[in-house]
């Protein structure tokens, strides 16, 4: 095996699975994951494998993007049942488990009435003993909570469902990353380790310093085969940006999406880091432009496209600390960010509103994060403000405006903003399309459909910057970007009311004398 020294090729791409399908927070923490698991993809596979046509074809379709079909070809239809076959053999306990979620809810509902809930702990499924409480709140209404830490130590919780697929950046969008598992193919390596393994950290580690083969070999625990395949996704070449780094001044950069970099001499931190590998792309920043070291990685919640594994996973070895809002600890629909992170090696820090972060030659405060959660009781959201060089910078992430006064208080607090980042995906999808899985009891389609996982439109928007005293503001770009479609799934055109509501900001900024911007591909500030 050979000791030559080598890169990770800038154009590797990888997809962290859990049972095949892309992991993301609701399918990989212990009791949501059950939870999507036994509602949504165990019965997404079984209506595939009921008519795969069906499903290819709405894959096809533009007016379904985003939507809940497999886009896996019929030929392959065996290879899909052959996965089905295994999650409810091999996850039986888990699917139990959601079951278990399901009954207790249920119970709960009928049972607790107003009066003493101790009979109702003897009702609850065994799956659930030792790791639930029942409470009232105070309009005596009853829930379950989780003891989530201790659900981590439990059956519900399984390593053996992680692994990792690597391959070369296509060039061409992936399958949509909530309907499509993944299968093997003969150009994607699969390494069945968990995403916490120490060999990633040194695999990822070769994108910004070298190492041998034979020294990924035995981190990785690779056969001859694997290991064969492993070369050809490495280079003897670095692919590192020769200005990744500042020598004066502040720098933000926009990596796309809600991605941006802040940089003085002294320090690096990156906001909900979802970064392109494609070097070939033009017109974008990528992994290869990303300061070696980041001391603060800043999430702002949950979703999908803000805390992105295929990201995260990457930046294991190269962050300080990855600060995360904190949850309202076991509810459903709310799990902590913090634990998910830990389980998955990387360093954690949980901040509640108005919580300082210190960086050297500045700080981070948390700062509210209201709505964009489709109404539930969602306290894992954060927005930030970032004191850095000079300047004041708000990261409002998918924060509505729906409630001005709140951006009163935080430049009552902080003082006045000199820039704002803003996301305004004002008419979002609906309820059931990202939570379906984890509401116990139905809602209609109307009262779904009323419910948006929506940010600020126009109005909400100004307000907004009007607060915050904000003397330039940049509206992300919502899923424009086509390098990450198979995360957004988002189809606009210049009729869209998100674009509509995108350039009636705008204007209004104009007319206030405000610069402003609606971000798209790469962007740089410097002062």
């Amino acid at each position: 095996m050979s000791d030559e020294q080598h890169y990770l090729r800038p154009n590797v791409i990888i997809e962290p699975l859990v049972d095949g399908f892309y992991a993301w927070l609701l399918t990989v923490a212990p009791v949501q994951a059950a939870m999507n698991l036994a509602f949504l993809q165990v019965p997404l596979l079984e209506s595939y494998l009921q008519s795969p046509r069906v499903h290819v074809t709405a894959t096809q379709n533009p007016e379904m993007r985003g939507g809940y079909f497999v886009g896996i070809e019929e030929a392959r239809a065996a290879e899909v049942r052959e996965l089905l076959d295994s999650i409810k053999k091999d996850r039986a306990d888990l699917l139990r488990f959601a079951e278990a979620i399901a009954k207790a809810e249920d119970l709960i509902r009928q049972g607790a009435t107003g009066f003493d809930l101790t009979p109702l702990y003897p009702k609850l499924p065994p799956e659930l003993a030792g790791l639930v409480e029942i409470a009232y709140d105070t309009s005596n209404q009853p829930s379950l909570h989780f003891l989530e830490p201790l659900v981590y130590e439990s059956a519900a919780w399984t390593e053996a469902r992680q692994s990792v697929q690597l391959s070369i950046e296509p060039g061409v969008e992936r399958p949509f990353i909530l309907s499509t598992p993944r299968l093997a193919s003969p150009d994607v390596l699969d390494l069945r380790v968990p995403f916490r393994h120490p060999g990633l950290e040194e695999l990822f580690g070769a994108r910004i310093r070298p190492t041998s083969l034979s020294r990924l070999r035995e981190a990785l625990e690779l056969d001859d085969a694997q290991a064969a395949q492993l070369a050809t996704l490495l280079t003897d070449r670095p692919s590192q940006a020769p200005d990744r780094h500042i020598e004066a001044g502040g720098r933000i950069r926009y990596f796309g999406h809600a991605c941006l970099v802040l940089q003085t001499p002294e320090a690096a931190i990156v906001t909900d880091p979802f970064i392109s590998a494609d070097t070939n792309a033009t017109g974008r920043y990528t992994l290869a432009d990303l300061p070696d070291h980041l001391d603060l990685v800043l999430i702002t919640h949950g979703h999908q496209d803000h805390i992105v594994l295929e990201t995260l996973l990457q930046l294991r070895g190269r962050v300080g600390t990855v600060v995360v809002p904190r949850s309202s600890r076991g509810n459903l629909c709310d799990p902590s960010l913090g634990l998910y992170l830990r389980h998955l090696g990387l360093p954690v820090l949980e901040v509640d509103d108005f919580d300082e972060v210190p960086f050297p030659g500045g700080k981070v405060t948390a700062t509210p994060f209201l709505g964009e959660h489709a109404d539930l009781d969602i306290r894992a959201k954060s927005t930030y403000w970032v004191e850095m060089a000079g300047k004041s910078i708000f990261i409002g992430a998918d924060s509505s405006g729906i409630e001005p006064a709140l951006y009163r208080y935080i430049r009552a607090h902080l003082g006045s903003a000199d820039l704002a980042f803003l996301g305004m995906e004002c008419d979002g999808a609906p309820l059931t399309w990202l939570y379906k899985a984890l509401l116990t009891r139905p809602v209609t389609k109307k009262m779904s459909n009323s419910r948006k996982l929506s940010g600020s439109n126009a109005a909400q928007a100004g307000a907004i910057v009007t607060e915050l005293g904000a003397r330039e503001a940049y509206v992300y770009a919502m899923g424009e970007e086509s390098w990450l479609g198979h995360v957004m799934a988002t189809s606009y055109n210049p009729e869209s009311i998100q674009l509509q509501q995108v350039r009636e900001f705008l204007t209004w900024c104009a007319s206030k004398d405000v610069k402003a911007g609606h971000l798209l591909e790469q962007q740089e500030w410097r002062w």
